[in-house]
């Protein structure tokens, strides 16, 4: 019988190439941590920030309803939306519900195109005023799970304006107590790494000064110009944004209309789905991989009033699902009556998801052979996805159980398998 090879490497081998990989080591822990698993909201509003009073989300839930009942109601959207009968009934109790109890996942209040130039005294008082309406909001309950502003970008025309806008937001909020937890804050048109990174030093004074923990301002980066996809040296400036300012962005968020404006695409072709759209988001899609960094869409400008409610509602609709379907799982919505069509649209893309993805993640749970062998990559995808579907409303846990035959804490580890590393460490 043939003696059991023993290794050759010794200790001082492995030793040299732990050595060797150390940089590598602490780039992958530090710069690619993986999604952490908190709830990513389905879209961003975007409003004027003199508009927002704490019943923002309510009027809008309302509206929403309204002209939903005015169109033959939810499960007609539905089947507008191509989806049958047992479908369209399903989902649209779900999105009725959502609109009667948080009609708006994420809010933005904007002081950049949608508020304009009103003067610097117009905009002090519109930023105070805003701050205080949040806080008023927060502490009513009436405020959306996530909420922040969207200020004046780091050109130089606008640098400083911007600045004060957000000093003055952030330090209203700071003076009435505790930052919120659903603060997100927008950093638009950037062009330069160098503009993040100016972003990044003006959060980390403003902790300083407001005695917040390091990282605790994190910040939106919007992909509006094509200077960030190509730089002028032939590289990316978007991928090297994770790793200029590690753990500061939360988003990348694409700008349908400034980007495509900025290409020369004439206003009838501006769209999510045109080519250099998707360009710039596969573009993004790889700059963020394993960062952590969140991916959001951008909007259509096709808005369900008048005579084109239900065509408006079709083209809307299908739009989120594309993005749905290549992995852009939030986007922007401008009116309150492209809200039907955000939630059942999204509602009916994980719902007809679920039973393939729950049928896989039991048989890869409990190692039962099936008509697919799904690798532990595929199996977090899977989870992630269900997990999704949870976490936004189109789904219930107890559905999730009795297809998949896991909970949510299993779900969650299943789909983010470092959250169980952490926890135990």
């Amino acid at each position: 019988m043939a003696e059991t090879p023993k290794p050759s490497l010794s200790v001082g081998d492995l030793a040299a190439i732990d050595a060797q990989l150390a940089a590598t080591d602490r780039l992958l822990e530090r710069n690619y941590p993986g999604d952490d698993g908190s709830r990513q909201p389905v879209h961003t509003v975007y409003v004027p920030a003199d508009r927002f009073t704490p019943s923002f989300a309510a009027d809008w839930g309302a509206q929403a309803m309204a002209t939903a009942a005015g169109h033959g109601g939810l499960e007609r959207l539905g089947t507008l939306l191509g989806q049958d009968d047992a479908l369209a009934g399903a989902v649209a109790a779900r999105v009725e519900a959502k609109l009667d109890s948080e009609p708006v996942e994420d809010l933005r209040l904007d002081f950049e195109d949608g508020f304009g130039d009103r003067g610097d005294d117009a905009e002090d008082a519109a930023a105070v005023a805003a701050a205080a309406a949040v806080a008023a909001a927060v502490a009513a309950g009436s405020a959306p799970p996530f909420f922040g502003i969207r200020f004046k970008c780091f050109e130089a025309p606008t640098r400083a304006r911007g600045l004060r806008t957000l000093d003055l937001f952030v330090s209203g909020l700071a003076a009435a107590g505790e930052l919120p937890e659903g603060l997100v804050l927008t950093l638009p048109k950037v062009t330069t790494v160098a503009q993040v990174q100016a972003m990044d030093y003006a959060v980390s004074r403003l902790e300083e000064v407001h005695s917040l923990p390091a990282g605790r301002l994190r910040f939106e980066v919007q992909v509006e110009t094509p200077q960030l996809i190509l730089g002028p040296d032939g590289t990316s400036p978007v991928a090297q944004l994770p790793h200029a300012v590690p753990g500061r962005i939360s988003g990348l968020h694409y700008g349908t209309y400034d980007y495509s404006a900025s290409l020369q695409i004439s206003a009838e072709y501006q769209s999510m789905e045109h080519p250099v759209a998707d360009f710039a988001k596969e573009v993004m899609q790889l700059a963020v991989a394993g960062t952590g960094i969140r991916l959001s869409d951008g909007s259509t400008n096709i808005i369900p009033v008048g005579d084109n409610v239900e065509n408006a509602w079709q083209l809307h609709g299908r739009l989120v699902r594309r993005s749905l379907e290549r992995g852009f799982y939030q986007g922007w919505d401008l009116h309150p009556a492209q809200l039907p069509s955000r939630f059942a649209a999204t509602y009916a893309f994980y719902r007809q998801g679920l039973p393939a993805a729950a049928a896989r993640l039991r048989n890869y749970v409990e190692q039962t052979e099936g008509g697919v062998m799904d690798e532990p990559a595929t199996a977090r995808a899977l989870a992630a996805f269900v997990l999704r579907g949870v976490q936004c409303g189109a789904v219930g846990a107890e559905e999730v159980q009795a297809l998949a035959g896991v909970g949510i804490p299993q779900l969650t580890v299943l789909a983010h398998p470092r959250l169980a590393t952490t926890s135990n460490s």
